[in-house]
């Protein structure tokens, strides 16, 4: 009998030391979320505010706010992992958050986790610009964006309501690490879809993107101080109104301490023949004109680039070097070679300037070369029936005035110029399938004084054309 007694006191000497500290981490939560919305016009509803039978997690369940301007937050659990004031993580299921105000919307969120929180207690009614928090990750599933903006145009120096338009992402999962106010350390994104309409340039349309990642993104807090080091993104879909187009992949390099740095472009496929489909029917003979060209009738231009830099330091010097390559399907290839000797300012550390460098201010050229090649790959030979179609002449009578043209402005703007322009001509009448322009650049010039003045150039340089 005293055993039984003994044993039944010890398990609840146990379960009251468990649920102790648990119980006031559990009214601590309670508190806190309380607290959280004391300033906010509305009324709050939290459902059941519990630990764990053993500890470790504490959960309030059911979380209802609606303001008085028609916001409403709803959370069905969130849940703290961990001790209380340094948690493990911090999980939300079921959020989503109503915006009433001049611009609804919705963000919704199947689950969120915070890895290793500087806090245990989250601004839920602004989250996405809490500029306190920080933490080791981020993780969200089911992630749904929506947003209603007024549509209006200025007529008789009046404003007029047009309606109203809505744009929608969504994300199936996304991951972040090293999160401050100030950097990300790595964004990855995996699902994402989206519309909208009057999007910038392009319209209306829909897009879908598999992913995008991202690392080094720094200087969130000040912009003239915003860095990336790298960008991926892949399998690229948008249609809209004025853009048919899909992407393979894209990657950016931003990260020039290392050396290097450049951008990589694979397989952009214009849709051109669906492009003028959507069209206004005024422009589409003149857009089918130009498709005709550029892709030989197919309607489709796939374009392929890559654009890679590298510094390296000898002695005083900084050598800057670039490859470009531009290639336009059936059409052209343009590349760019360059090799510029420079002196940047004095007492600066190569790697850091170059990495960082936004102006070029300080920065003295000491020659250099530059060679830029236009590689015939069907647009030129398919130009002059074109062209004289739409003038109303023979080809041969299209191609003599363009080299009438040409040898004109030789003479206006000199031989170079006209030996390009000759050049041109000659890939038209299939005489040449490149066009070759070297130039040789002066030394000890300062590059700030050529980018504001670049009409001072060719005065300046050596330039030599060449037709193979």
């Amino acid at each position: 009998m005293s055993t039984t007694l003994t044993r039944g006191a010890a398990l609840a000497a146990l379960l009251t030391g468990l649920s102790g500290p648990a119980l006031a981490d559990a009214q601590r939560l309670e508190a806190d979320l309380r607290a959280l919305f004391a300033d906010t016009p509305g009324e709050l509803s939290i459902g059941e505010v519990s630990d764990s039978l053993l500890g470790g997690s504490t959960t309030a369940e059911n979380l209802v706010i609606v303001g008085d301007n028609g916001d409403r937050l709803r959370l069905d659990r969130y849940t703290v992992e961990g001790d209380y004031d340094r948690p493990d993580e911090v999980v939300m299921e079921g959020l989503r958050f109503e915006a009433r105000d001049d611009e609804p919307g919705v963000i919704s969120a199947e689950r969120l986790v915070v890895g290793e929180p500087s806090r245990s207690l989250l601004a839920l009614h602004d989250l996405p610009r809490d500029g306190e928090l920080a933490a080791a990750e981020l993780t969200i599933d089911g992630l749904e964006m929506s947003r209603e903006t007024p549509r209006t145009r200025v007529e008789g120096g009046k404003e007029v309501f047009l309606g109203t338009a809505t744009g929608r992402l969504a994300i199936d999962h996304l991951y972040a690490t090293e999160l401050s106010r100030q950097a990300v350390g790595r964004l990855e994104m995996t699902g994402i879809t989206g519309s909208g309409e009057q999007l910038e340039d392009i319209g209306d349309g829909h897009f879908s993107l598999a992913s995008v990642s991202l690392a080094g993104l720094r200087g969130l807090d000040r912009e003239e101080e915003r860095s990336l080091e790298r960008l991926e993104l892949s399998d690229l879909s948008i249609e809209a109104e004025r853009l048919v187009a899909t992407l393979e992949r894209l990657r950016v390099d931003g990260d020039m301490t290392d050396g290097g740095g450049g951008m990589w472009l694979e397989s952009l496929e214009l849709d051109l023949a669906r492009m003028i489909e959507l069209a206004p029917e005024a422009e589409q003979t003149q857009l089918r004109m130009a498709s005709n060209v550029l892709t030989g009738g197919s309607g489709r231009l796939t374009v392929d680039a890559a654009f890679d830099g590298e510094w390296q330091t000898v002695g005083p010097k900084s050598l800057l070097t670039g490859e470009s390559r531009i290639t336009a399907g059936d059409a052209f290839r343009w590349t760019i070679d360059t090799e510029l000797p420079v002196r940047l300012p004095e007492g600066v550390e190569p790697s850091a300037y170059l990495a960082e460098m936004d102006s070029l201010e300080g920065v003295t050229l000491l020659g250099g070369e530059i060679e830029t090649t236009l590689t015939e790959l069907g647009l030129f030979g398919r130009m002059p029936a074109v062209m004289a179609a739409s003038r109303g002449v023979s080809e041969a009578d299209f191609l003599a005035q363009a080299r009438t043209q040409a040898k004109g402005f030789g003479t206006m703007l000199g031989a170079e110029f006209g030996a390009i322009l000759d050049g041109v001509v000659d890939m038209m009448e299939g005489k040449a399938s490149e066009l070759v322009i070297h130039l040789s650049l002066p030394a000890e010039t300062g590059m700030d004084k050529l980018a504001d003045d670049p009409l001072m150039l060719p005065s300046k340089l050596s330039m030599q054309v060449e037709t193979r």
